[in-house]
């Protein structure tokens, strides 16, 4: 039926909306804010990487990605190089004072299942249901 509350792409936007609403005050302390976070993971999982690597690593085109790294930059937190070999390759690093920051970070996961109301293993379970729909950019 065409009942709004039927339609999974309310259900996910909503869900979405609300995740990231409890993330918000849980990152305020980092001085992060929801995709700055999504970036730092990404680097903290390995770093150097590329712009374009990074994007894709957190399903966002470059040119969205690029702000956040510039203002990831500007907080200290990583640093932008042209790679040496192909200057129109652009390297993004952590900082030591970005490497530092994970350590801050390691207890945002307990922070969220707190702020949600839910176990992690409720947590998991939705984000492996979700995992087909959330794939990479088509």
């Amino acid at each position: 039926m065409l009942l709004l509350e039927n339609q999974l792409c309310f259900s996910l936007v909503t869900a979405a909306r609300n995740v990231v609403a409890a993330y918000r005050p849980i990152l305020a302390p980092l001085g992060l804010t929801h995709p700055q976070y999504l970036v730092m993971l990404a680097l903290w999982e390995r770093s150097p990487r590329s712009l374009t690597d990074l994007a894709d690593e957190i399903a966002l085109e470059p040119a969205t990605a690029s702000p956040l790294v510039k203002r990831l930059e500007a907080d200290g937190l990583l640093s932008r190089e042209r790679r040496a070999t192909d200057e129109r390759r652009l390297d993004i690093a952590l900082t030591d004072e970005g490497r530092r920051l994970r350590e801050r970070a390691l207890d945002v996961p307990r922070q969220v299942m707190a702020a949600t109301g839910m176990q992690m293993a409720q947590l998991a379970q939705i984000r492996d249901t979700l995992a087909p729909l959330a794939g990479r950019r088509v």
